[in-house]
């Protein structure tokens, strides 16, 4: 068995391992609609006041889509790699030729089209019921593509560190919920304090949303921002791989 071979055998275990969690796939298309149901919906924006909301929709829907690509991978792989553990999966896993990288690589490709429907599913509901005027652009795929890739490397790196799956779940709610605040979302940087303009900086997510941002709603080109995210999912991937237990 050949490596593309290899991981899509994993690939397609993953996938039905998914579909065969009801909970997880509520959870994973509901909870991005429940945000925009309340955000988007009922609370709306002021664009001529001030505050958090202050903005035409079309600002915020970077944010809508951070939250999928940063949450969903983040829990999911972290999870996986502590249930894996725990079963002693990863003992079984070395009796086969499968690598750490192969094993990330088909939860990526998994947790990448999972999110990429997610994200669509987002952007429709925004569209059909507010006024967001936004521009749809396949630019958007590898946006979406290398913030699942920091994010799954990231989850792994979480899931090797945590001692238990509930562990992971704390986590990953501490390093998620921080970074959607702080990553040029929802809370612009001219709203933060000067440390907290500096960490908006350092976030990877900072620059998926930036470079949504710039592909939908100001229609400008994204190059740097996508060049700096694709430099993020790079490292992440490869300290994500290594931390996938290799038992001797």
């Amino acid at each position: 068995m050949n490596r593309l071979s290899r991981i899509w055998a994993e690939t397609k275990a993953s996938w039905h391992s998914f579909l065969r969690q009801r909970t997880a796939i509520f959870f994973t298309f509901g909870f991005p609609l429940l945000l925009v149901g309340i955000f988007g919906v009922i609370v709306q924006t002021d664009p001529t006041g001030a505050g958090l909301f202050a903005r035409p929709v079309g600002y915020y829907v970077p944010g809508y889509l951070a939250v999928i690509v940063l949450f969903t991978p983040l829990s999911r792989i972290g999870s996986t790699v502590a249930r894996y553990r725990d079963r002693r999966q990863f003992e079984k896993l070395a009796t086969t030729p499968l690598s750490g990288a192969e094993w990330l690589g088909a939860h990526t490709i998994v947790n990448t089209g999972i999110i990429l429907l997610a994200s669509g599913l987002v952007l429709a509901v925004l569209m059909a019921l507010t006024d967001a005027q936004i521009t749809l652009s396949l630019f958007l795929v590898p946006f979406i593509v290398a913030g699942v890739v920091v994010f799954v490397g990231l989850g792994a790196i979480l899931g090797r560190i945590a001692d238990s799956r509930d562990g992971v779940i704390a986590a990953s709610n501490s390093v998620a919920l921080p970074l959607v605040f702080l990553s040029d979302t929802f809370v612009a940087p001219d709203q933060l304090p000067a440390w907290g303009s500096l960490l908006i900086e350092l976030s990877p997510l900072t620059y998926f949303a930036r470079g949504v941002r710039q592909v939908t709603y100001q229609q400008a080109p994204a190059t740097s921002e996508l060049l700096v995210l694709v430099g993020f999912a790079i490292l992440f991937f490869v300290l994500g791989a290594v931390a996938v237990p290799q038992p001797d």
